[in-house]
């Protein structure tokens, strides 16, 4: 019995001293507000209609960083668009100013940035690739914790072609 009891109380004693060994690290802080931090935050996917040419318009963006502050941000993205005439294909990066928050029920923003645009016989067309100049205007609507339903307007190439978008971002910081 004593035998018993002492070996029992070794083990108490010894899983005491290895529990106080366990490691908990500190919480993990968001940095300031300030700053550019670069690096894969969130990515969408989104589908619209080309207004002019009534093409189809399938694309994906990334969440990039944020320049000089958490609310603007970085954001290359890649569309193809189909049906009614030849294939179109843009590769964008633009940066959007968020007039909100990422915790915010709806997110609203504006921005601009550069693409470069090609289409199913490109190497025959003098003009192409084009250098289009874009503008940007959308929001982000609260859909689930870590996603965002998109609305998004873009007039490229100076306003001579404009896209509408529908699409599913995820939600950076949640």
């Amino acid at each position: 019995m004593n035998r018993t009891m002492g070996t029992t109380l070794a083990s108490l004693a010894l899983a005491t001293a290895l529990a106080a060994q366990e490691f908990h690290p500190p919480p993990v802080q968001r940095s300031h507000d300030g700053g550019t931090q670069l690096g894969l935050f969130g990515f969408g996917v989104r589908g619209g209609l080309d207004l002019g040419s009534r093409q189809l318009v399938l694309g994906a963006t990334l969440d990039a960083g944020s320049l000089f502050n958490r609310r603007m941000r970085l954001r290359p993205s890649a569309e193809i668009g189909i049906f009614h005439g030849a294939n179109t294909y843009v590769g964008s990066f633009e940066a959007a100013f968020r007039f909100t928050g990422d915790e915010q029920v709806a997110t609203p923003y504006l921005g601009g940035g550069l693409s470069v645009a090609g289409h199913d016989g490109c190497s025959l067309d003098p003009d192409c690739p084009g250098l289009w100049v874009n503008v940007l205007v959308g929001v982000e609507l609260h859909y689930r914790s870590t996603f965002n339903w998109l609305l998004e307007y873009h007039a490229m190439d100076l306003f001579r072609r404009n896209r509408i978008y529908v699409g599913l971002t995820t939600r950076r910081g949640n």
